[in-house]
């Protein structure tokens, strides 16, 4: 089964503030947006990978890099990767700017039948 990204507006740019995350509602599913101090813009599940979780929106940003606002692990926004000594994964979300409009995109989670 292919997986199809599907991308979902999530506001315009200016919405974004730099070195904070955002929380945007998508299918259901929390989304965090980080926009970093060279202006791009990170999405992940808004779900910390720690055995207890948590929001992740809150975490503070430096370079490339969340850390969670719980448990401090340090998180890559590119991968989704817990960074050593810890481990773990956030999933990720491609981020899509044109003309100052932010979209989301999300791998689809079933396939519906429809031809192409």
């Amino acid at each position: 089964m292919d997986k199809t990204v599907k991308y979902y507006p999530a506001g315009s740019l200016e919405d974004y503030y730099v070195q904070m995350g955002r929380v945007v509602h998508i299918e259901g599913q929390e989304i965090a947006v980080f926009r970093t101090t060279s202006g791009e813009l990170y999405a992940l599940d808004n779900r910390s990978p720690h055995p207890k979780g948590g929001p992740l929106a809150e975490g503070m940003v430096s370079g490339h890099f969340i850390y969670d606002p719980l448990y401090d692990w340090k998180i890559d926004l590119r991968d989704g990767l817990v960074q050593a000594p810890d481990h773990g994964e956030v999933q990720t979300h491609q981020v899509l700017i044109e003309e100052g409009t932010v979209s989301i995109g999300m791998n689809s989670r079933h396939e519906q039948g429809i031809g192409t």
